[in-house]
């Protein structure tokens, strides 16, 4: 009995050890691998027309909202967005107003820095705050590398590092970015009353043309909190099509935008 006992300690400690075998400090290489991915693909994701399907769903499936939507970045401003569909009907007029104010507020300006709505903005997008050059490998196989990135402290409200595991997924052939990920490691409270009690996102990239990097197709999430114990949350699903590589508008007038906001949920 003792013998059975030792035997099943010691297969469950090896099956342990196998299961993490993989885990390793990135390399400078691989962390230089990763900075320049990012970045190239955040860089030129704004250099993409496509068409956008948005589905909204409640904790408990039902959708909520639906939304299908054209982008197109080298059109003046108030009319790279277009709605197709909303909620399955033609848009009204109030809510092609909408996009094209969407689009106007894009524009270079206060806004798009510091000041949103004459205060200072608090949401930090999930790309400027990843610690790349901390990252580690969490799995590797002979085709690619998932990489674990720790994320920023100061000016990160949004993604307190110790409670969100970010990873990437990286194919080793032709070096493509293919995915990014975050995960709620444990509940937390944010601005005092809402309790964040559970979230995950996913960020799927696929290379549509070989002469561009991979660019943003799918993202998908679901999260809960609660407010004095009424919970609200559900999931977002968002698909982008018949992309088109275009010369940005804001290229006319030689403008660039913070890179790295690009990758977000």
């Amino acid at each position: 009995m003792l013998f059975r006992l030792i035997l099943c300690v010691v297969l469950c400690a090896l099956s342990v050890l196998r299961a993490g075998a993989t885990a390793r400090p990135a390399t400078p290489e691989e962390v230089a691998m990763l900075n320049e991915l990012l970045h190239k693909v955040a860089d030129d994701m704004r250099r993409w027309a496509y068409t956008e399907h948005k589905i909204f769903r409640d904790t408990k499936g039902a959708v909520k909202s639906e939304h299908l939507l054209r982008y197109d970045p080298s059109k003046p401003y108030p009319e790279q967005w277009t709605p197709l569909k909303i909620d399955g009907k033609e848009p009204s007029e109030k809510e092609r107003s909408k996009y094209r104010k969407r689009g106007e507020q894009a524009a270079p300006g206060p806004k798009n820095g510091v000041q949103v709505g004459g205060r200072t903005s608090e949401r930090v997008a999930l790309g400027e705050v990843l610690d790349v050059p901390r990252s580690s490998i969490a799995h590797e196989t002979e085709t690619h590398l998932t990489f674990e990135i720790p994320l920023l402290q100061v000016g990160n409200v949004r993604f307190p590092p110790e409670k969100f595991q970010v990873q990437a997924r990286v194919k080793k052939e032709g070096r493509l970015l293919e995915n990014v990920s975050a995960k709620l490691r444990e509940s937390f409270r944010a601005k005092l009353i809402v309790k964040v009690k559970s979230g995950e996102g996913s960020i799927d990239f696929v290379q549509v043309d070989p002469k561009h990097p991979p660019t943003m197709v799918r993202v998908s999430g679901d999260a809960a909190a609660s407010v004095f114990f009424v919970t609200f949350g559900g999931a977002l699903d968002v698909a982008r099509t018949e992309l088109k590589h275009v010369k940005p508008f804001d290229e006319r007038f030689e403008v660039q935008i913070g890179n790295l906001k690009a990758i977000d949920f």
